[in-house]
């Protein structure tokens, strides 16, 4: 017999050393106005583990805190992470999945970057702009290839199967 609770436990534990070690191993593409966050393609997992949810938020929280040199990032990209991810979670349709992670991380991040940029002055309209703009792609390059990928394959392995409630495991097919 299999104690689910632990083991859920431990898979989202998992996903957020992974979302942190994901993120510190690429560093260039993890940080700044141009990145792609390799390791958000992980944020569409909430879509059929929702025990993913605070795993995420803390891998992301570590990954900020060890690696970007804005200490606004440590509490504003986790919590765009965090949000993307409970959203996520609410989705229907696999195809949406990956959406509140771009929408989320395009608005926040985009913002929190030209923030830290210019500040809110005059300038911040464009930079939150191109921020917004170059954020945006990287995560949408991340979520709909990536983490569309992740969301077909992990259904296959019989370690997350198990874990699928079935009208999760509907929502993937």
């Amino acid at each position: 017999m299999r104690n689910t609770s632990t083991r859920r436990l431990c898979v989202g534990g998992v996903i957020g050393a992974l979302y942190a070690l994901l993120t510190l191993a690429l560093p260039f593409a993890s940080f700044g106005p141009m990145q792609i966050r390799f390791s958000e393609a992980m944020t569409i997992l909430p879509f059929f583990l929702p025990e993913t949810i605070p795993g995420l938020a803390v891998g992301c929280f570590i990954a900020n805190l060890v690696g970007s040199p804005y200490s606004v990032d440590w509490l504003v990209g986790t919590l765009a992470t965090l949000l993307a991810a409970i959203w996520t979670s609410k989705m229907k349709n696999k195809w949406l999945a990956p959406l509140p992670p771009v929408i989320c991380n395009t608005i926040i991040i985009g913002a929190e970057v030209a923030w830290v940029q210019v500040g809110f002055s005059s300038a911040f309209p464009a930079a939150f702009l191109y921020n917004s703009i170059t954020v945006g792609i990287g995560e949408f390059l991340a979520c709909y290839t990536l983490g569309l990928l992740l969301l077909q394959m992990l259904p296959r392995v019989s370690y997350f199967r198990d874990l699928l409630a079935p009208d999760r495991l509907k929502r993937i097919s």
